[in-house]
Formats: C-alpha cells, sequence, structure tokens
C-alpha cells in the first residue's frame, strides 16, 4: 500500500467499484471499505436497474417523466436527463462486465414493472440485482493493478490541504495516514439514524459527517424514502426488504382485516410511488388503530413466485412465512436518501477536489421521492462521471504536490457513554417517520445538537463506535435543523 494516491474512494458499493473501473491504468487509486467488500447497501438492492433499453416501447421522455412525478417535480432537471440518456451504456457495461441479468426466451434481457414506472424497463438478476452487480464489480476492480482495497478500515477524518487531502485511517487499532489529490466519497446511507431501516449495518451517514465536517454543502438532508414494503419483523432493527417488484408482479396489499385499501388513498393503488403508498399505510393503520398489514400474491403460480423471487421466498421462509401460501407481514421503515453531499452535474463539491457519488451524494435526480430502481442507475453514472472529470483535471493540470501532512488527531481519549445511538434513534423514529410531528422538531434538534456538541468536544477515544454515533448525530442534526427551519422538502 502506498502513503499518497491520485483517488482514494471511500466506500465499496456500486458507486465506489464502479468509479474504480474508470481509471487509466497510469492513475493510482485506493478502495476503503469499512467492512468486508461484499457489506453495503448496494448489495442488498432487489428490484434491478431501471433504463430504457427497448426504443420500440419505451423512450428517455417516458422515463424523464416518471422520475418527475415521482420526485414531485422537484428534481433537478439536467441531472434527470444525463441519468436516463448516459445510463443505458453503462447498464449494457455491466452486462459486458458479466452481470448475469435475466433474459427472456428470446435472449433479450426480461424487463419488469415497479411502482412509478410507466413501462416494463428495470432489468434484473431475480430479486438479488443488487449482490449481483457488486459481486462482479469485486471482481473486476481487484483485476486492476493501479486499484489498492483495504477491507474493515475505518475512515475517521479527511484534512483539506493544498492541492488535495490527507485521511486519517483506522485498521485493526493501527492508524494509517493517507495523502490523496482527490476523494470520492461512496459512503451510502443514514439508514442508522432511524430505529428501523432496510439498510445494513454500515449506513451510519459517516461521508456525509465527513463532509460536513469539511464545509461541503449537505442539500435536502431530510428528503428520506420510507420503503412501504419491510418485512414486520417483531424485534430486528434490520428489516428485509420486500421488494417493489413483487407489487410489480401483482402482489395486493391488505390491511388488519384482509381488506385492500390502496386505492382508497390514491388510483394507482398499490403502484403509486412508495411514498404515496406508505403514506396510505400509516393512515389506514390510525383508521383501524393497527400497524397489522400484509403483502397477498398467493393468487399467482407457486412455482413463478420461487423462480422470480428465490432470496425473499427463502428469507420469508426463515421468518415462517411461505409466500406461495401465506400473506407477508409488512409495515413501512427508512429505506432510501434522497438529499446529502450537494454536487453539481459531474459530481463535484464545493470543495475543490472532493467527490461523492451515490446514495450518500445529492444530485438532485431524485427530487422529493426517489423513483424505483433509479438509485443503482444513478450510482452508475454519476461514479463513472465523478471519475473522468477527475482524469480530466490531471490529465489537464498535471500532478501538482499535495501539501504537508498535518498532524494526525489522537485516537486514545475518554470512553463513549453507552445508549447515545439507541436515544437519537428514538428521536428521529419518534419525530420524523412517515407523517411528521412538526410540534416535536425544535426540542428533537435541541437535544441533538447538545449530543453532536458533547461527540466532538469530549476528547473520546476514536473507535469505530465514537465515529459512527458522532456520523448518525451530525445528520440526524442537520435533518432536525432543515425541519424546524422550514426548509421546503
Amino acid at each position: 500500500m502506498k502513503k499518497q494516491y491520485d483517488v482514494v474512494i471511500i466506500g465499496a458499493g456500486v458507486a465506489g467499484l464502479y468509479a474504480a473501473l474508470q481509471y487509466s491504468d497510469d492513475i493510482s487509486v485506493l478502495v476503503v471499505s469499512k467492512r468486508e467488500f461484499q457489506l453495503s447497501n448496494s448489495s442488498l438492492a432487489q428490484g434491478g436497474v431501471a433504463a430504457v433499453l427497448d426504443k420500440d416501447h419505451d423512450n428517455f421522455k417516458l422515463h424523464i417523466a416518471d422520475t418527475l412525478i415521482a420526485g414531485k417535480f422537484k428534481n433537478n432537471l439536467s441531472a434527470v436527463e444525463k441519468l436516463v440518456a448516459q445510463g443505458p451504456d453503462d447498464v449494457l457495461k455491466l452486462k459486458e462486465i458479466g452481470v448475469e441479468f435475466d433474459k427472456e426466451a428470446s435472449g433479450e434481457l426480461s424487463k419488469t414493472l415497479e411502482a412509478g414506472h410507466s413501462r416494463h424497463r428495470i432489468v434484473h438478476h431475480k430479486d438479488s440485482t443488487g449482490k449481483a452487480i457488486v459481486d462482479k464489480l469485486i471482481e473486476a476492480v481487484m483485476k486492476k493493478q493501479n486499484v489498492d482495497m483495504m477491507k474493515n478500515t475505518l475512515v475517521y477524518e479527511i484534512d483539506k490541504v493544498e492541492n488535495g487531502f490527507y485521511l486519517g485511517l483506522l485498521q485493526n487499532n493501527e492508524i494509517i495516514q493517507v495523502g490523496s489529490r482527490f476523494v470520492l466519497l461512496a459512503t451510502g446511507g443514514i439508514g442508522r439514524v432511524y430505529k428501523y431501516t432496510t439498510n445494513s449495518a454500515i449506513a451510519t451517514g459517516d461521508g456525509i459527517a465527513l463532509a460536513h465536517m469539511l464545509g461541503a454543502e449537505i442539500k435536502h438532508l431530510s428528503r428520506i424514502q420510507f420503503h412501504p414494503t419491510a418485512f414486520a419483523a417483531d424485534s430486528e432493527r434490520e428489516r428485509f426488504l420486500i421488494s417493489e417488484a413483487v407489487r410489480g408482479e401483482g402482489a395486493i396489499y391488505v390491511n388488519c382485516n384482509g381488506e385492500r385499501f390502496a386505492f382508497d388513498y390514491d388510483p394507482r393503488g398499490e403502484l403509486a410511488p412508495r411514498d404515496v403508498v406508505s403514506n396510505a399505510v400509516i393512515r389506514e393503520s390510525i383508521k383501524t388503530h393497527s400497524e397489522k398489514f400484509y403483502l397477498d400474491i398467493t393468487h399467482k403460480d407457486a412455482e413463478f413466485i420461487k423462480e422470480r423471487f428465490p432470496m425473499i421466498y427463502s428469507r420469508c421462509l426463515e421468518e415462517g412465512v411461505d409466500m406461495t401460501k401465506d400473506k407477508i407481514p409488512v409495515f413501512p421503515c427508512q429505506h432510501y436518501l434522497m438529499g446529502g453531499i450537494n454536487v453539481d452535474i459531474n459530481a463535484h463539491t464545493n470543495v475543490e477536489g472532493l467527490y461523492a457519488a451515490g446514495e450518500c451524494s445529492h444530485t438532485g435526480v431524485h427530487g422529493a421521492n426517489r423513483l424505483a430502481s433509479n438509485s443503482l442507475l444513478e450510482a452508475l453514472v454519476y461514479s463513472r462521471t465523478a471519475a473522468e472529470n477527475m482524469m480530466y483535471k490531471i490529465n489537464k493540470y498535471g500532478r501538482k504536490p499535495i501539501g504537508n501532512a498535518p498532524k494526525l488527531v489522537a485516537v486514545d481519549g475518554n470512553k463513549l457513554p453507552k445508549g447515545i445511538r439507541t436515544e437519537i434513534r428514538e428521536i428521529m423514529q419518534d419525530t420524523y417517520f412517515v407523517i411528521p410531528k412538526p410540534e416535536k422538531y425544535q426540542e428533537s434538534f435541541r437535544r441533538v445538537d447538545e449530543i453532536v456538541n458533547m461527540l466532538i468536544t469530549g476528547n473520546y477515544e476514536i473507535t469505530s463506535d465514537y465515529v459512527e454515533a458522532r456520523s448518525i448525530a451530525i445528520c440526524a442534526g442537520i435533518i432536525l435543523d432543515e425541519l424546524r427551519e422550514g426548509i421546503n422538502l
């Protein structure tokens, strides 16, 4: 491993890995993964990737319109146009890399329908598309001679210096300092800010917190998507997702009385955008005085269900539910972040040399609500764009020497008090979940801001627990500050 790189990528999901593949062989790259490479929100993505690949039955204008409608027309139109126009080529590149998307008997890529889409345009690998993509990307990146990879490594600080950055890394209790001309943040979402989430354990908003501390603009962090169909486990913090595609294939949503209700709230029924369906569930919950809700796809052929949704079928069986015979218990929970580190059309932040891509970034593509299966597409298009922009700058301006390394922050210190993350999650779950409670914004912000100040000034030992607690607190504080200030969602 080198002490200095042209590029450091923080995060090993689709955005980080796909970016790493774009650099020419003369550019040195380091990919840092907080845990093992296979653990990311990208790997959990089930539904697929939305792209216009059949121009006989679909077109860019329709995909753009669907994205704008789902996003309540608060999207950045230029960013959406770039996503839709360039996305298909990136999807086909995945196919070249070896991702085995499902095919029809004719050999054409199979395309499914998901909520909010007006055409069948989502390509997929069964119901585990994200894992299929990530696994192939890892294989491809590991073959790149110019790319080093570090797993189980935590980035706990980033310092800006002349012409670049220095990063403090924590690996097996060892401190490592690395210099870099450019940094790409591809750290995923903020699911662990909430009590219940579909996100993996690593989704603590680290990249957003690091960017914030560097002075990068964070925009619309309160644009949080609550997915309407997470498996309703009794106690699990991480709830596995029942993909949008299950409803796309005909599942109906029923209440505690077995009654179909979604059409009572929106003419699109179960296939309305996610925020609309989640809102309907909460309103129906208040009406029925119950949180017992179910997805029912038992009217479909059992073999079709097992073939189309093998992973979901298997996970449900582990919970004692046979989705070919039983209704699946579901309820909304935190799923995705539409806001994040604000970037321009080149995925560049307002901090020179700092880029962001994937869920941690705010491109403006999703507006106020993400259209299903646009997330992996955004990760592909904008991580590639970030890499291309960095290479352009290196080729145009050369490799300017970066400034002197700052002294690393001492990692020893006070022990972190227990219960900080639990308290923040309780606050967020109570204050801002599907149907917000504005009357609680001010007091919730006051308490979280108090926690942030304590963590930053308390001289605590630098551990993964401390860094993640700091990240969660900073992200929760920004969300609540936006809400109390009345920033337009």
